[in-house]
Protein backbone atom coordinates (compact mmCIF):
# COMPACT_ATOMS: atom_id res chain seq x y z
CA UNK A 1 0.00 0.00 0.00
CA UNK A 2 1.24 3.52 -0.75
CA UNK A 3 2.10 5.79 2.15
CA UNK A 4 -0.30 8.46 0.87
CA UNK A 5 -3.54 8.21 -1.05
CA UNK A 6 -3.93 10.43 -4.12
CA UNK A 7 -6.54 12.47 -2.24
CA UNK A 8 -4.26 12.99 0.76
CA UNK A 9 -1.38 14.09 -1.48
CA UNK A 10 -3.67 16.56 -3.22
CA UNK A 11 -4.86 18.05 0.06
CA UNK A 12 -1.31 18.28 1.40
CA UNK A 13 -0.22 20.17 -1.72
CA UNK A 14 -3.14 22.60 -1.65
CA UNK A 15 -2.54 23.42 2.00
CA UNK A 16 1.19 23.89 1.36
CA UNK A 17 0.39 26.25 -1.52
CA UNK A 18 -1.79 28.40 0.72
CA UNK A 19 -4.90 27.69 -1.33
CA UNK A 20 -6.78 26.08 1.55
CA UNK A 21 -6.31 28.95 4.00
CA UNK A 22 -9.18 31.31 4.80
CA UNK A 23 -8.74 34.65 3.08
CA UNK A 24 -8.21 37.74 5.25
CA UNK A 25 -11.06 40.23 5.58
CA UNK A 26 -8.76 42.86 4.07
CA UNK A 27 -5.50 41.79 2.44
CA UNK A 28 -2.56 43.96 3.47
CA UNK A 29 1.04 44.46 2.38
CA UNK A 30 1.99 42.05 5.16
CA UNK A 31 -0.24 39.37 3.63
CA UNK A 32 1.40 39.91 0.24
CA UNK A 33 4.85 39.41 1.71
CA UNK A 34 3.74 36.31 3.63
CA UNK A 35 2.33 34.78 0.45
CA UNK A 36 5.54 35.18 -1.56
CA UNK A 37 7.55 33.90 1.39
CA UNK A 38 5.34 30.80 1.40
CA UNK A 39 5.54 30.20 -2.35
CA UNK A 40 9.14 31.30 -2.83
CA UNK A 41 8.42 33.27 -6.00
CA UNK A 42 5.88 35.03 -8.21
CA UNK A 43 6.53 34.19 -11.85
CA UNK A 44 6.66 37.27 -14.09
CA UNK A 45 4.96 37.32 -17.47
CA UNK A 46 4.00 40.33 -19.58
CA UNK A 47 0.71 38.80 -20.78
CA UNK A 48 -2.07 41.14 -19.68
CA UNK A 49 -5.23 39.56 -21.08
CA UNK A 50 -6.68 39.50 -17.57
CA UNK A 51 -4.00 40.75 -15.16
CA UNK A 52 -0.21 40.53 -15.11
CA UNK A 53 0.70 36.95 -14.27
CA UNK A 54 2.79 37.83 -11.20
CA UNK A 55 -0.13 39.64 -9.59
CA UNK A 56 -2.52 36.68 -9.77
CA UNK A 57 -1.12 34.15 -7.26
CA UNK A 58 -1.66 36.59 -4.41
CA UNK A 59 -5.24 37.25 -5.54
CA UNK A 60 -5.91 33.50 -5.73
CA UNK A 61 -4.89 33.16 -2.09
CA UNK A 62 -5.89 36.51 -0.57
CA UNK A 63 -8.68 37.87 -2.72
CA UNK A 64 -8.70 41.58 -3.62
CA UNK A 65 -5.63 43.51 -2.49
CA UNK A 66 -4.19 46.95 -3.22
CA UNK A 67 -2.10 47.09 -6.39
CA UNK A 68 -0.07 49.91 -4.80
CA UNK A 69 1.06 47.53 -2.04
CA UNK A 70 2.27 45.05 -4.65
CA UNK A 71 4.13 47.67 -6.69
CA UNK A 72 5.78 49.08 -3.56
CA UNK A 73 7.02 45.64 -2.51
CA UNK A 74 8.26 44.83 -6.01
CA UNK A 75 9.75 48.11 -7.22
CA UNK A 76 9.39 50.68 -4.46
CA UNK A 77 12.15 52.47 -2.56
CA UNK A 78 11.66 50.11 0.40
CA UNK A 79 11.09 47.02 -1.68
CA UNK A 80 10.68 43.57 -0.20
CA UNK A 81 11.36 41.67 -3.44
CA UNK A 82 13.76 41.65 -6.38
CA UNK A 83 13.70 40.27 -9.91
CA UNK A 84 15.81 37.32 -10.98
CA UNK A 85 15.63 33.87 -12.52
CA UNK A 86 13.90 31.40 -10.20
CA UNK A 87 11.52 28.96 -11.84
CA UNK A 88 11.50 31.42 -14.75
CA UNK A 89 11.79 35.20 -14.55
CA UNK A 90 10.41 35.85 -11.07
CA UNK A 91 9.87 38.27 -8.27
CA UNK A 92 11.67 36.80 -5.27
CA UNK A 93 11.90 37.71 -1.56
CA UNK A 94 15.07 39.59 -0.65
CA UNK A 95 16.06 36.61 1.50
CA UNK A 96 16.72 34.71 -1.75
CA UNK A 97 19.43 37.13 -2.92
CA UNK A 98 22.31 35.37 -1.13
CA UNK A 99 20.88 31.95 -2.06
CA UNK A 100 21.21 32.71 -5.76
CA UNK A 101 24.73 34.11 -5.78
CA UNK A 102 26.08 30.74 -6.96
CA UNK A 103 23.72 30.87 -9.97
CA UNK A 104 24.83 34.42 -10.78
CA UNK A 105 28.48 33.37 -10.63
CA UNK A 106 27.81 30.44 -12.92
CA UNK A 107 25.91 32.70 -15.32
CA UNK A 108 28.97 34.96 -15.52
CA UNK A 109 30.94 31.83 -16.47
CA UNK A 110 28.51 30.97 -19.27
CA UNK A 111 26.24 28.57 -17.35
CA UNK A 112 22.56 29.06 -16.50
CA UNK A 113 22.29 31.61 -19.30
CA UNK A 114 21.18 31.64 -22.94
CA UNK A 115 24.00 30.53 -25.24
CA UNK A 116 23.54 33.60 -27.41
CA UNK A 117 24.18 35.87 -24.42
CA UNK A 118 27.29 33.91 -23.46
CA UNK A 119 28.66 34.32 -26.99
CA UNK A 120 27.77 38.01 -27.01
CA UNK A 121 29.62 38.60 -23.73
CA UNK A 122 32.67 36.71 -24.92
CA UNK A 123 32.79 38.57 -28.25
CA UNK A 124 31.94 42.07 -26.98
CA UNK A 125 33.81 42.70 -23.70
CA UNK A 126 34.60 46.31 -24.68
CA UNK A 127 30.93 47.00 -25.33
CA UNK A 128 29.96 45.51 -21.96
CA UNK A 129 32.52 47.77 -20.29
CA UNK A 130 30.98 50.83 -21.98
CA UNK A 131 27.49 49.76 -20.87
CA UNK A 132 28.68 49.39 -17.27
CA UNK A 133 30.32 52.82 -17.39
CA UNK A 134 27.25 54.51 -18.87
CA UNK A 135 24.97 52.90 -16.31
CA UNK A 136 27.32 54.01 -13.54
CA UNK A 137 27.43 57.59 -14.80
CA UNK A 138 23.80 58.11 -15.83
CA UNK A 139 21.91 56.01 -13.28
CA UNK A 140 19.02 53.63 -13.93
CA UNK A 141 18.53 52.92 -17.65
CA UNK A 142 16.45 50.73 -19.91
CA UNK A 143 18.29 49.03 -22.75
CA UNK A 144 16.75 51.51 -25.19
CA UNK A 145 18.24 54.43 -23.21
CA UNK A 146 21.83 53.41 -23.91
CA UNK A 147 23.71 55.71 -26.26
CA UNK A 148 24.85 52.66 -28.25
CA UNK A 149 21.75 50.54 -27.84
CA UNK A 150 21.49 49.41 -31.44
CA UNK A 151 18.38 48.16 -33.21
CA UNK A 152 16.31 45.11 -32.45
CA UNK A 153 16.11 42.54 -35.25
CA UNK A 154 12.75 41.03 -34.34
CA UNK A 155 9.66 41.39 -32.17
CA UNK A 156 10.55 38.81 -29.51
CA UNK A 157 14.09 37.46 -29.26
CA UNK A 158 15.84 39.61 -31.86
CA UNK A 159 17.35 41.70 -29.07
CA UNK A 160 19.40 44.82 -29.70
CA UNK A 161 23.01 44.94 -28.56
CA UNK A 162 21.94 47.03 -25.58
CA UNK A 163 19.30 44.53 -24.53
CA UNK A 164 21.72 41.60 -24.85
CA UNK A 165 24.29 43.42 -22.75
CA UNK A 166 21.78 44.36 -20.05
CA UNK A 167 20.33 40.85 -19.90
CA UNK A 168 23.75 39.23 -19.64
CA UNK A 169 24.73 41.57 -16.79
CA UNK A 170 21.36 40.87 -15.16
CA UNK A 171 21.88 37.09 -15.34
CA UNK A 172 25.38 37.53 -13.90
CA UNK A 173 24.04 39.59 -10.98
CA UNK A 174 26.08 42.66 -11.89
CA UNK A 175 22.88 44.67 -12.32
CA UNK A 176 19.29 44.22 -11.20
CA UNK A 177 15.90 45.65 -12.11
CA UNK A 178 15.31 49.07 -10.63
CA UNK A 179 11.71 49.39 -11.81
CA UNK A 180 9.39 48.83 -14.75
CA UNK A 181 8.05 51.53 -17.03
CA UNK A 182 5.60 51.99 -19.88
CA UNK A 183 4.72 48.67 -21.50
CA UNK A 184 6.36 46.76 -18.64
CA UNK A 185 9.89 47.56 -19.82
CA UNK A 186 12.77 46.69 -17.50
CA UNK A 187 14.88 49.56 -16.18
CA UNK A 188 18.24 48.40 -14.76
CA UNK A 189 20.68 49.66 -12.17
CA UNK A 190 23.45 48.36 -9.94
CA UNK A 191 22.32 46.32 -6.91
CA UNK A 192 23.93 48.73 -4.45
CA UNK A 193 21.62 51.49 -5.76
CA UNK A 194 18.49 49.33 -5.65
CA UNK A 195 18.64 46.75 -2.85
CA UNK A 196 19.00 47.37 0.90
CA UNK A 197 22.60 47.42 2.13
CA UNK A 198 21.79 44.76 4.72
CA UNK A 199 20.75 42.34 1.98
CA UNK A 200 23.93 42.91 -0.01
CA UNK A 201 25.98 42.43 3.16
CA UNK A 202 24.25 39.14 4.04
CA UNK A 203 26.56 36.10 4.32
CA UNK A 204 26.62 34.13 1.10
CA UNK A 205 26.32 30.39 1.75
CA UNK A 206 28.36 27.80 -0.08
CA UNK A 207 26.63 26.62 -3.28
CA UNK A 208 25.66 23.28 -1.73
CA UNK A 209 23.98 24.93 1.26
CA UNK A 210 22.24 27.48 -0.94
CA UNK A 211 20.88 24.69 -3.13
CA UNK A 212 19.63 22.81 -0.08
CA UNK A 213 17.91 25.99 1.09
CA UNK A 214 16.20 26.41 -2.27
CA UNK A 215 14.97 22.82 -2.20
CA UNK A 216 13.65 23.34 1.33
CA UNK A 217 11.63 26.29 0.03
CA UNK A 218 10.29 24.18 -2.83
CA UNK A 219 9.45 21.26 -0.55
CA UNK A 220 7.61 23.46 1.94
CA UNK A 221 5.67 25.14 -0.90
CA UNK A 222 4.65 21.83 -2.50
CA UNK A 223 4.11 19.67 0.58
CA UNK A 224 4.76 16.43 -1.28
CA UNK A 225 6.80 16.16 -4.47
CA UNK A 226 8.96 13.95 -6.64
CA UNK A 227 12.64 14.65 -7.19
CA UNK A 228 11.76 16.16 -10.56
CA UNK A 229 9.14 18.42 -8.95
CA UNK A 230 11.64 19.68 -6.38
CA UNK A 231 14.30 20.44 -8.96
CA UNK A 232 11.86 22.04 -11.42
CA UNK A 233 10.67 24.55 -8.84
CA UNK A 234 14.03 26.34 -9.18
CA UNK A 235 15.18 24.81 -12.47
CA UNK A 236 17.92 22.86 -10.70
CA UNK A 237 19.90 20.44 -12.86
CA UNK A 238 19.93 16.64 -12.35
CA UNK A 239 23.54 16.94 -11.16
CA UNK A 240 22.15 18.49 -7.97
CA UNK A 241 20.26 15.32 -7.02
CA UNK A 242 22.66 14.72 -4.07
CA UNK A 243 21.16 17.76 -2.32
CA UNK A 244 17.87 15.87 -2.00
CA UNK A 245 19.58 12.88 -0.41
CA UNK A 246 21.26 15.25 2.04
CA UNK A 247 17.89 16.72 3.02
CA UNK A 248 16.53 13.22 3.58
CA UNK A 249 19.47 12.51 5.86
CA UNK A 250 18.87 15.68 7.88
CA UNK A 251 15.18 14.82 8.22
CA UNK A 252 13.73 17.70 6.21
CA UNK A 253 12.42 15.35 3.53
CA UNK A 254 10.67 12.05 4.23
CA UNK A 255 10.61 9.46 1.40
CA UNK A 256 7.04 8.31 0.64
CA UNK A 257 5.04 6.57 -2.04
CA UNK A 258 1.86 8.15 -3.41
CA UNK A 259 -1.09 6.31 -4.92
CA UNK A 260 -0.91 6.51 -8.71
CA UNK A 261 2.52 8.14 -8.85
CA UNK A 262 5.15 6.20 -10.75
CA UNK A 263 8.06 8.05 -9.17
CA UNK A 264 9.11 7.97 -5.50
CA UNK A 265 8.11 11.09 -3.62
CA UNK A 266 9.26 13.19 -0.69
CA UNK A 267 7.06 14.65 2.03
CA UNK A 268 8.06 17.94 3.65
CA UNK A 269 8.65 17.10 7.31
CA UNK A 270 6.28 19.84 8.53
CA UNK A 271 3.56 19.26 5.92
CA UNK A 272 -0.03 19.28 7.16
CA UNK A 273 -2.53 16.62 6.10
CA UNK A 274 -6.05 17.98 6.47
CA UNK A 275 -9.13 15.78 6.25
CA UNK A 276 -10.79 18.20 3.86
CA UNK A 277 -10.00 21.33 1.89
CA UNK A 278 -12.56 24.05 1.15
CA UNK A 279 -10.79 26.10 -1.50
CA UNK A 280 -12.47 28.43 -4.00
CA UNK A 281 -9.97 30.15 -6.28
CA UNK A 282 -9.29 31.02 -9.89
CA UNK A 283 -5.72 29.97 -10.61
CA UNK A 284 -3.47 31.68 -13.15
CA UNK A 285 -1.70 29.60 -15.83
CA UNK A 286 1.53 30.91 -14.29
CA UNK A 287 0.67 29.94 -10.71
CA UNK A 288 3.17 27.70 -8.86
CA UNK A 289 0.40 25.11 -8.57
CA UNK A 290 0.51 24.75 -12.38
CA UNK A 291 4.16 25.43 -13.18
CA UNK A 292 4.74 21.79 -14.10
CA UNK A 293 1.87 20.41 -16.19
CA UNK A 294 2.91 16.82 -15.45
CA UNK A 295 2.57 17.50 -11.75
CA UNK A 296 -0.85 19.12 -12.26
CA UNK A 297 -2.03 15.99 -14.04
CA UNK A 298 -0.56 13.69 -11.41
CA UNK A 299 -1.74 15.73 -8.45
CA UNK A 300 -5.05 17.19 -9.61
CA UNK A 301 -6.02 14.79 -12.41
CA UNK A 302 -6.07 17.92 -14.52
CA UNK A 303 -4.68 18.09 -18.07
CA UNK A 304 -3.84 21.67 -18.96
CA UNK A 305 -2.38 23.50 -21.93
CA UNK A 306 -2.58 27.27 -22.10
CA UNK A 307 -4.49 28.43 -25.17
CA UNK A 308 -2.53 31.57 -25.94
CA UNK A 309 0.51 29.44 -26.86
CA UNK A 310 -1.62 26.97 -28.82
CA UNK A 311 -2.66 27.43 -32.48
CA UNK A 312 -6.26 28.62 -32.65
CA UNK A 313 -7.50 25.50 -34.41
CA UNK A 314 -6.10 23.32 -31.61
CA UNK A 315 -7.55 25.24 -28.66
CA UNK A 316 -10.18 23.30 -26.78
CA UNK A 317 -11.34 25.70 -24.07
CA UNK A 318 -10.33 29.20 -25.13
CA UNK A 319 -7.45 31.69 -25.29
CA UNK A 320 -6.70 32.57 -21.66
CA UNK A 321 -8.21 29.81 -19.55
CA UNK A 322 -8.00 29.71 -15.77
CA UNK A 323 -8.80 26.59 -13.76
CA UNK A 324 -11.31 27.14 -10.97
CA UNK A 325 -10.36 25.27 -7.82
CA UNK A 326 -13.37 24.34 -5.69
CA UNK A 327 -13.00 22.13 -2.64
CA UNK A 328 -9.91 20.07 -3.34
CA UNK A 329 -10.47 19.61 -7.07
CA UNK A 330 -10.42 21.62 -10.26
CA UNK A 331 -14.13 22.06 -10.90
CA UNK A 332 -14.17 24.25 -14.02
CA UNK A 333 -12.15 25.95 -16.74
CA UNK A 334 -12.96 29.60 -17.45
CA UNK A 335 -11.83 31.63 -20.48
CA UNK A 336 -11.47 35.22 -19.24
CA UNK A 337 -10.57 38.64 -20.59
CA UNK A 338 -10.55 42.05 -18.91
CA UNK A 339 -11.85 44.77 -21.25
CA UNK A 340 -10.63 47.90 -19.52
CA UNK A 341 -12.14 50.26 -22.10
CA UNK A 342 -15.67 49.09 -21.28
CA UNK A 343 -14.83 48.10 -17.69
CA UNK A 344 -16.11 44.60 -18.37
CA UNK A 345 -14.89 41.16 -17.31
CA UNK A 346 -15.70 38.87 -20.23
CA UNK A 347 -16.33 35.21 -19.50
CA UNK A 348 -15.95 33.82 -23.01
CA UNK A 349 -16.50 30.18 -22.05
CA UNK A 350 -17.09 28.07 -18.95
CA UNK A 351 -16.53 24.33 -18.91
CA UNK A 352 -17.22 21.98 -16.02
CA UNK A 353 -14.64 19.45 -14.89
CA UNK A 354 -16.44 16.21 -13.96
CA UNK A 355 -17.51 15.16 -11.40
CA UNK A 356 -18.08 18.72 -10.14
CA UNK A 357 -21.66 19.61 -9.28
CA UNK A 358 -22.86 22.26 -11.79
CA UNK A 359 -24.97 24.38 -9.44
CA UNK A 360 -22.53 24.41 -6.54
CA UNK A 361 -19.62 25.13 -8.87
CA UNK A 362 -21.49 27.92 -10.66
CA UNK A 363 -22.47 29.59 -7.38
CA UNK A 364 -18.91 29.54 -6.03
CA UNK A 365 -17.44 30.62 -9.36
CA UNK A 366 -19.89 33.51 -9.64
CA UNK A 367 -18.72 34.84 -6.27
CA UNK A 368 -15.07 34.50 -7.29
CA UNK A 369 -15.68 36.31 -10.59
CA UNK A 370 -17.37 39.10 -8.70
CA UNK A 371 -14.31 39.40 -6.42
CA UNK A 372 -12.02 39.35 -9.46
CA UNK A 373 -13.97 42.11 -11.22
CA UNK A 374 -13.91 44.22 -8.05
CA UNK A 375 -10.15 43.78 -7.71
CA UNK A 376 -9.56 44.72 -11.35
CA UNK A 377 -11.81 47.76 -11.10
CA UNK A 378 -14.33 46.40 -13.62
CA UNK A 379 -18.00 47.29 -13.33
CA UNK A 380 -19.60 44.51 -15.36
CA UNK A 381 -19.35 40.78 -15.97
CA UNK A 382 -20.49 39.47 -19.35
CA UNK A 383 -21.06 35.71 -19.53
CA UNK A 384 -21.08 34.15 -22.99
CA UNK A 385 -23.20 31.02 -23.51
CA UNK A 386 -20.25 28.87 -24.50
CA UNK A 387 -19.39 25.77 -22.47
CA UNK A 388 -21.44 23.26 -20.51
CA UNK A 389 -21.34 25.36 -17.31
CA UNK A 390 -22.21 28.70 -18.91
CA UNK A 391 -25.99 28.44 -18.41
CA UNK A 392 -25.65 27.66 -14.70
CA UNK A 393 -23.14 30.48 -14.28
CA UNK A 394 -25.33 32.92 -16.17
CA UNK A 395 -28.22 32.07 -13.88
CA UNK A 396 -26.27 32.70 -10.68
CA UNK A 397 -28.34 35.35 -8.92
CA UNK A 398 -25.52 37.39 -7.41
CA UNK A 399 -23.47 37.69 -10.60
CA UNK A 400 -23.23 41.18 -12.05
CA UNK A 401 -23.91 41.06 -15.80
CA UNK A 402 -23.23 43.56 -18.56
Amino acid sequence: MPDLSAAAARRIALVAQGLATARPAAASARHLRATIDRLGAYQIDSVNVLARAHTMPAFSRLGPYAAADFDAAAWGKRRAWFEYWGHEACLLPLSAWPLLQWRMREAAEGKWVYNALTRFAAERPDYLARVRAELRDRGALAAADLSESGAASGKWWGWSDGKQAMEYLFWAGEITVSHRRGAFERVYDFPERVLPAAVLASPVPAPEEAQRALIRIAAAAMGVATEGDLRAYWRLKPTLKPRIAELVEEGSLVPVTVEGWKQPAYLWHAAKTPRRVAAAALVSPFDPLLWERDRALRLLDFHYRIGLYTPKEKRTDGYYVLPFLHGDRVAARVDLKADRATRTLHVHATHREPPADPEATAAALAHELDELARWLGLDHIAVARRGDLAAALHAASHLRRA
